[in-house]
């Protein structure tokens, strides 16, 4: 088939490695000090190798190539996740996990809409986030506050670019962040279950305009499509200079 897929210029490749560690699908192997591509079955067309790419050796192409194997991608990596796995300690004792990470709501009070209007110009910002914890790694798949909730899934830099976030965004919402190149995870599995576990009203995805967000909107795309959930969603994508290019 003819689809979008990366090309890796050797002759500009410096061997560092990035594009590497950068591609969670582990399509790219470093092989003989070079970057080279060598599953193009387990290449997304996402580009999350592109940005970390120092000497700009990665392109994307339009060429003849094998449709992406998600299945063999997400059996590649439970397989590089097991013996981590097998190694890490244990989980600790109910009753001793960590406390930042106990599950808490917050009752945010709103004003009446004349009140709003009249202390919008001199009021402080007011926190929008209704529950705790946030970070998708961190969140259960199953609370009392999903049930009836529209769900935010935003990624992490939103917030520091898009001023306005909790305003028109986080309020009224369950928040749901997360980094897939920072974490290193594919988030899918997580979101399916919360998804497929509580009533949930909509979906919103926010992300940045950069490649490596794709992860982030692939999962949770992903997780909703196969939720049996038939919701609203939309994606709504942040420029780097923090407007809305939706």
């Amino acid at each position: 088939m003819i689809r979008k897929i990366i090309h890796i210029d050797e002759e500009k490749c410096n061997g560092c490695g990035a594009c590497a560690n950068a591609c969670h699908e582990g399509a790219i192997d470093m092989v003989d000090g070079k970057a080279k591509l060598v599953r193009e079955n387990f290449c997304d067309g996402f580009g999350d190798c592109l940005p970390e790419c120092p000497t700009g050796a990665i392109t994307f192409e339009e060429r003849e190539a094998p449709e992406y194997d998600e299945a063999a991608v997400k059996a590649a990596q439970a397989a590089k996740a097991a013996p981590a796995a097998a190694a890490a300690p244990a989980a600790p004792v109910q009753g001793h996990s960590c406390p930042g990470s106990a599950m808490r709501t917050f009752q945010r009070a709103e004003q009446a809409p004349a009140q709003a209007s009249a202390a919008a110009s001199c009021a402080k910002p007011v926190s929008r986030l209704n529950q705790w914890p946030c970070q998708i790694k961190l969140l259960p798949t199953k609370a009392a506050f999903y049930d009836g909730a529209d769900i935010l899934v935003a990624a992490d830099c939103t917030a520091y670019a898009y001023a306005n976030m909790h305003e028109d965004f986080m309020k009224g919402k369950i928040t749901l962040i997360g980094c897939p190149k920072l974490d290193a995870v594919d988030y899918y599995d997580k979101l399916l279950e919360i998804f497929k576990s509580n009533d949930i009203k909509s979906l919103t995805i926010v992300r940045m305009e950069v490649p490596c967000c794709g992860g982030l909107q692939r999962a949770a795309e992903d997780a909703l499509k196969h939720s049996g959930k038939f919701v609203p969603w939309r994606v709504v994508t942040i420029s780097l200079d923090g407007e809305v290019m939706e």
